[in-house]
């Protein structure tokens, strides 16, 4: 059991954040330069191709991405930077310490291909055998939770949480999961060839993992069946992305006996035994009627089937770290939903398996090598300017009662602000890491992180803690912390560049501020209070004027087409797309008041032939520049809660009077909206 981070995968995510200074031994990533536009698009026509057009025709995605555009260059660079630290720690040596040595070792058992090949699937053999002994349905649920504590999810997730009102206080949680397509449409949709197909080489890869453990064809085609259709009926059961957004719909706190009374053949009280959890007396049941629905099927499906399953999970979790045939049977498999063309070298993906496990050791070593000493204050700096705009753009908001905006204020004077890196770093001195152990080394770390968050059960919040390792290239706002994090990953160009002017500097990292603070005032935070919980501050009228604002930008997102004949689902983007917009309208006021505070008239001048509000804008286009294989556009329109860059660009412009203004749009031009929407 692994609990989620709170955004998705990096290829899918929002990157934001602000800067750092660069190790002498790497290269900076490509920050903004004028070079990248394209001089023969009107601005006013399509922005974003103006302000990219050149990046794109000189750009190529690397045969390892299934994309290239800011934060995944900025993530190359960073993994330079993390190599050299675990080359190092993994060499040894008299002066290697305790972090170093479970960080090296670690990374070096990856590393080591040729003693992974050679056991192939010995290491994996015991999990699986103790899957295969289980003698009834209840036996089965004890091994389930042994190895949700390992790091293998199946049937359902269990995780720790903030009440949601009682921010202060851990829960714990239970959750629909269990499936190994990215969504429940994939299952269930028949009316999209493209789901379908994919639903068949879901069917391919399993048929062929359960052959190379030794089952006759037949058999293993069999399995696969039986995976894909427990799997359907899961996803029948599950609660679909768009309606989850909605944290009342994931709101059903109840007793413990009513939870397990749900679903019967969960055998859920064996399984809070199981994994170690405390005899906590109530939980949040995210989606009551997946336990309800599921139930029946754990009740009607022959113990063997369920064993099928099970097993799947326990191969599909572990097959990156098994020997090179299962490597490429699960790449092969990703590859029809990315589109990579090529597997990443071998030390990224151990670069990368040492950020999951052991993120915040790693995280130390990275922050001391490329965290300037004035990091944190030029960060501080820059959100307590946006944090004046945004309080600024409540005040003068016109269809927002006294009443409200004063609530409003008491949020977001109480948002926390969490930069760089954490003040107390993770202790992992109980993880055993061993330097021939790949396997071994990625259960223990997954059962230390998942006891580790079990412990967390019915305990005050702790709100120093951190959901991302200090090298990542994002950032994140909390509503159950109210608070926003900018981890020291992505403190850098073209987010934020030392050498640029403020006003690119203010389109880049100012905006991603901007964004972040804006998510605490979108559809899902404005529904959290100043302390996290879920509770309803807003007036009834200022509520319904809201809803009437966000369904315009629902609406207008709704009509962009992401690829082919796929547009975006306007509910499912709404959050990032209200981030996007509200946060564009606060930087650009912050570096107006910038502007307006310079007595020496410097910060107006023109550079480039730019004025700085057209800086701000050009450096905003920089940061989205993207290009993007077929395969994972059509992954993402899914999956994805935030829009294509294209559309995070021309999608914010269009609805701004201060860009038509700057450019010197006209009316009826594609960047000047006829209907602008306008939340924050």
């Amino acid at each position: 059991m692994r609990v989620s981070h709170l955004l998705v995968a990096l290829l899918f995510l929002v990157t934001f954040g602000c800067f750092a200074q660069t190790s002498s031994s790497t290269k900076p990533a490509p920050g903004f330069s004028i070079d990248t536009i394209d001089k023969s698009i009107d601005p006013c026509v399509d922005f974003y191709q103006f302000a990219c057009g050149n990046w794109i025709k000189n750009s190529e995605i690397p045969p390892d991405q299934s994309q290239w555009v800011s934060f995944v260059e900025l993530r190359e660079r960073n993994l330079d930077i993390e190599h050299s630290i675990l080359e190092k720690a993994a060499s040894g040596g008299a002066s290697r310490d305790a972090v170093d040595q479970r960080i090296g070792d670690l990374y070096g058992s990856c590393m080591d291909e040729k003693a992974v090949n050679a056991k192939g699937i010995t290491p994996l053999k015991p999990e699986l055998d103790r899957v295969a002994a289980t003698k009834d349905k209840s036996a089965l649920i004890d091994e389930l939770a042994h190895l949700h504590l390992v790091g293998g999810e199946s049937l359902f997730s269990f995780y720790s949480s903030p009440d949601l009102h009682n921010a202060d206080q851990v829960i714990a949680y239970i959750d629909q999961g269990g499936l190994t397509l990215p969504d429940r449409d994939y299952y269930i949709k028949d009316d999209n060839a493209k789901m379908k197909e994919m639903r068949q080489h879901l069917v391919e890869y399993v048929t062929q993992t359960f052959a190379l453990v030794g089952q006759p064809p037949q058999q293993a085609a069999d399995s696969a069946q039986t995976v894909l259709r427990i799997e359907t009926a899961l996803a029948k059961a599950s609660m679909d992305r768009t309606a989850r957004r909605d944290p009342k719909n994931r709101d059903h706190k109840m007793g413990r006996d009513e939870a397990v009374a749900l679903g019967p053949d969960f055998y859920l009280s064996r399984y809070f035994t199981a994994v170690g959890a405390p005899n906590f007396a109530q939980l949040n049941v995210t989606n009551p009627d997946f336990f309800k629905q599921v139930n029946g099927v754990l009740e009607s499906e022959p113990l063997d089937s369920l064993k099928t399953y099970v097993s799947w999970h326990v191969l599909n979790a572990a097959a990156p770290w098994l020997s090179q045939p299962f490597v490429e049977a699960n790449f092969k498999f990703e590859q029809k939903l990315t589109g990579q063309k090529e597997i990443q070298a071998r030390w990224k993906r151990c670069v990368n398996l040492t950020d999951h496990e052991l993120g915040e050791a790693l995280g130390r070593r990275y922050v001391d090598l490329t965290f300037g000493a004035d990091g944190k204050q030029r960060m501080l700096k820059m959100v307590d300017a946006l944090e004046k705009s945004l309080a600024e753009d409540i005040h003068d908001l016109s269809w927002m009662s006294d009443e409200t905006k004063s609530q409003a204020k008491v949020k977001l004077e109480a948002i926390r602000n969490k930069i760089g890196y954490p003040d107390v770093y993770r202790d992992y001195s109980s993880v055993v890491i061993k330097s021939d152990d790949l396997l071994g080394n990625v259960a223990r770390a997954g059962e230390f992180e998942s006891k580790r968050q079990i412990a967390k059960i019915d305990k005050p919040l702790d709100r120093r803690e951190w959901g991302m390792t200090p090298p990542t290239v994002n950032a994140y706002y909390s509503g159950s912390f109210n608070e926003i994090v900018f981890p020291a990953g992505i403190l850098q160009p073209p987010f934020f560049d030392k050498s640029m002017d403020d006003a690119v500097n203010f389109g880049g990292i100012g905006l991603v501020i901007g964004h972040e603070l804006t998510h605490g005032f979108d559809d899902q935070g404005r529904k959290f209070d100043p302390h996290g919980n879920l509770h309803d501050w807003w007036t009834e009228q200022d509520g319904k004027e809201f809803e009437k604002r966000v369904s315009c930008v629902a609406n207008e997102y709704s009509n962009f087409v992401a690829v082919d004949d796929l547009k975006l689902n306007g509910r499912l983007t709404l959050g990032e797309n209200t981030a996007d917009n509200g946060g564009a309208r606060i930087a650009l006021l912050a570096l107006e008041h910038m502007i307006a505070d310079d007595k020496s008239g410097k910060e107006g001048q023109k550079i480039d032939g730019y004025t700085p509000e057209q800086r701000f804008f050009l450096g905003f286009g920089r940061v989205w520049c993207e290009k993007q294989r077929e395969e994972i556009a059509r992954t993402r329109v899914l999956t994805d809660p935030h829009s294509p860059g294209k559309y995070r660009v021309d999608g914010v412009v269009q609805n701004m009077p201060e860009f038509q203004k700057a450019w010197g749009c006209k009316a009826g031009q594609p960047m000047v909206a006829e209907n602008s929407c306008h939340v924050w």
